[in-house]
């Protein structure tokens, strides 16, 4: 069995206080990653979809998506992306400020793979983040 050397995850957050919270965590982790940045949910969908600025981001292995966002939400993120036949299997993990059950619902059925709130203590929220990576490490490991 392998696992994948650096797990590449698209990060979709329009917060730079978040942002920071989120490179911080990543590099504590003995996860090897690399991280690809969209502020909003349209520069994500150039992200995925490999268009624009965003033209040399490879295909992530996982997205960590804010709902938030401006110009396009994550919840309509996340349905193009379910939607698409070469981006579906890409778990994406919502990450966001929203308690909202109604929220958590659309976004379970959307397909998410998991709907975290973030923790409003930074380091309660880089431990999230961690423990995140920590899991994705370990659902990651495929057969040679």
């Amino acid at each position: 069995m392998r696992t994948l050397e650096r797990m590449k995850v698209l990060v979709v957050e329009d917060n730079p206080n978040d942002v920071t919270i989120i490179k911080r965590a990543m590099r504590k982790s003995d996860v090897k990653c690399e991280l690809y940045f969209a502020s909003n949910g349209a520069e994500a969908l150039d992200a995925l979809y490999q268009t624009g600025e965003f033209a040399d981001t490879p295909r992530p292995d996982l997205i960590l998506l804010d709902l938030r966002l401006p110009k396009v939400g994550g919840l309509e993120v996340l349905a193009k992306v379910k939607e698409d036949e070469r981006l579906r299997r890409i778990p994406v993990i919502v990450l966001t400020e929203s308690e909202r059950e109604e929220d958590m619902v659309k976004a379970y059925d959307s397909g998410a793979a998991s709907y975290m709130t973030k923790p409003v203590d930074s380091k309660d929220f880089e431990r999230l983040i961690q423990t995140v990576q920590d899991y994705w490490r370990i659902a990651r490991i495929s057969p040679e």
